[in-house]
């Protein structure tokens, strides 16, 4: 008789979506670019290694802005599906039956990162109209600080540091963030700006993340 234990990481090896292959599929994703654990790809954090780059250029070029608005939310399946990775189709149907205890934080982390740029471009949209080139240099300079923190946690989850429970493994990984932020804040308060909500957030309204840039 299966312990709770037991129960529970069955339970958490079982795919947030799709129809659950993750032994079979771990032998087919082998030397495709896609974990053999996680059944996750780090070619999807190019989606939002892209943002990062042009956020960077508008810092000096502020005409870069209007390349940067063009950036969208996309999710794993689109991005896949739009680029030229060999293995997109396996890669796709990897990540509908990847496990929930790196599927979920994995998600998570996405809408995050969405959240973080969405509210950065209008934030950013703001100090153009006024000209306000500190301003623009110093939310560009924070922004993009965050999100490659962002990526590093979301590389490290895909690359399966996420062991027994997803959540705290990713809640510790996400204090991280807020650590270092904390430190830069109390060096340099003048400097501080708003920053996206917390995974336990991820239930606010477009409104509240809209105003973080405000």
């Amino acid at each position: 008789m299966a312990t709770d234990v037991e129960t529970f990481r069955d339970d958490m090896e079982r795919p947030a979506g799709g129809i659950g292959f993750p032994r079979t599929l771990r032998l087919l994703v082998q030397g495709k670019n896609i974990n053999e654990d996680t059944l996750l790809a780090t070619d999807y954090l190019n989606h939002f290694n892209e943002i990062v780059m042009l956020l960077e250029l508008v810092a000096d070029m502020p005409d870069c802005l209007e390349d940067a608005l063009e950036w969208k939310p996309k999710s794993y399946e689109d991005h896949f599906e739009d680029s030229s990775f060999q293995n997109k189709a396996l890669a796709i149907f990897a990540y509908e039956n990847a496990p929930r205890r790196y599927r979920e934080p994995f998600d998570q982390l996405v809408q995050q990162m969405d959240a973080t740029v969405i509210a950065a471009l209008k934030g950013l949209s703001a100090s153009a109209e006024l000209g306000d080139a500190e301003k623009t240099h110093l939310l560009v300079s924070q922004v993009t600080t965050k999100l490659q923190r962002f990526v590093d946690v979301a590389s490290a989850v895909i690359h399966g540091r996420v062991e027994t429970s997803g959540q705290d493994e990713i809640d510790t990984l996400l204090s991280e963030i807020d650590d270092e932020e904390a430190t830069s804040e109390a060096a340099s308060p003048e400097s501080k700006v708003p920053t996206p909500l917390g995974v336990q957030d991820d239930a606010a309204s477009q409104a509240d993340i809209d105003a973080l840039f405000d």
